[in-house]
């Protein structure tokens, strides 16, 4: 046996979940042959001990069959997070999911797509059960950064099944749009849309929902966030000023809406020269850092400019994924292992609450024709409860 044949053996066994194997995904970390004796060292990503369980069972198999007789593998992986009951109070119109993220950014074309995509896919490889939420009503881009652009979901009575791809489920309004079609629609029809997207999607028992969402602080941010408790927050920015001062509302409407802030993904910080490796400062870097202390939160990452993540969004294959071994890949799966153990924290101190944030007038009735005090004296400026009717 050599380590060549070793390898080729290895690269039979497919990593639980996905179609790709553990030698093309960069786990296989180290392999020692002594006669009929193999001993490998495996990094994965995923906590779960069946994971492991059935990784070791499937190197052992695949050893066999080239003829190795004593085979000893170490498999490394993340620390399993601790088990906390998520108590919720306030509203949950999808409560068979445990979390909701909410990925945000104050402008368009900062990269919250791309992101969202990368994240999902690294915690669904580091073991969790993710689902994909593309509420970016008038550029919905993740079936095509998913590679699911063309397909259409199946229904189900009255309900919808997302579509799945790279071990996560997906829905978004692109997937039942005609290609090139525009929505001319206004903020309550936004919001219903969001509403249906909770409701109406047949999403498993999700340990995670990442909703990528319009940019901006308006209708669908307060839509989601009176619908469902929001375990976490993530402002997406690039090191511009210009960027980070849109970024500061977006940490604000975390604020004010009572959701844990996550922290701040810096994208575009730095650039990977796809000839030498290098990385190279050429919008600046590390400017978030001190924005993200103004709000109390942390910098959760910062992802370079790199080529292989455009062509891995416009074919539909993810750089986390297909390019496991990347810099940029590592950064991406670095900050899916801190979000969870945020989210493990807010859990395990009482869960996400949106209680506070419930409309205070019933369905349908605006705060023009709720009683009111009467007011001091006439005026033609303001009927008296602010709402701007005047």
């Amino acid at each position: 046996m050599t380590q060549e044949s070793v390898l080729e053996a290895l690269k039979n066994v497919i990593y639980p979940g996905f179609t790709k194997d553990i030698v093309t995904f960069g786990f296989i970390k180290e392999v020692k042959i002594e006669a009929n004796s193999v001993a490998v060292v495996v990094d994965i990503t995923s906590s779960a001990v069946e994971v492991r369980d059935e990784l070791v069972k499937s190197i052992d198999i695949e050893l066999r069959k080239i003829g190795a007789t004593d085979i000893k593998v170490a498999v490394n992986q993340p620390k399993a997070p601790r088990q906390a009951s998520n108590s919720v109070s306030g509203k949950n119109i999808a409560p068979q999911i445990k979390n909701f993220v909410m990925v945000s950014s104050g402008k368009g074309g900062v990269g919250k797509s791309t992101t969202s995509v990368n994240i999902a896919i690294a915690m669904a490889m580091q073991g969790k059960k993710v689902g994909l939420l593309d509420a970016d009503i008038y550029g919905p881009n993740i079936p095509r950064m998913m590679g699911v652009n063309e397909q259409k979901p199946e229904i189900m009575g009255n309900k919808v099944l997302p579509l799945k791809a790279y071990g996560v489920e997906v829905m978004s309004m692109g997937s039942l749009m005609e290609s090139g079609q525009s929505l001319i629609w206004r903020g309550s029809m936004i919001m219903k849309a969001i509403e249906q997207f909770l409701r109406d999607i047949l999403w498993s028992e999700l340990d995670v929902l990442v909703i990528d969402m319009p940019p901006g602080t308006g209708d669908a941010q307060l839509t989601l966030a009176q619908s469902v408790p929001v375990t976490a927050g993530i402002t997406v920015t690039t090191p511009q000023e210009v960027s980070l001062d849109d970024s500061r509302r977006s940490l604000d409407m975390f604020k004010k809406l009572h959701i844990p802030t996550a922290g701040v993904i810096e994208n575009m910080s730095g650039f990977i020269c796809p000839e030498c490796n290098t990385e190279s400062d050429i919008f600046g870097m590390g400017t978030s850092t001190v924005m993200a202390k103004e709000y109390d939160t942390t910098l959760l990452a910062q992802i370079p400019i790199e080529p292989a993540i455009r062509i891995g969004g416009d074919t539909g294959m993810p750089i986390v994924y297909h390019k496991a071994d990347s810099i940029t890949a590592k950064r991406y799966h670095e900050c899916a292992s801190k979000l969870i153990a945020f989210m493990d924290e807010v859990n395990e101190s009482g869960g996400a609450s949106n209680a506070q944030i419930q409309p205070t007038t019933p369905p349908g009735v605006s705060a023009c024709s709720t009683p009111q005090p009467a007011p001091k004296k006439e005026s033609a400026e303001s009927c008296g409860t602010g709402c701007g009717c005047h």
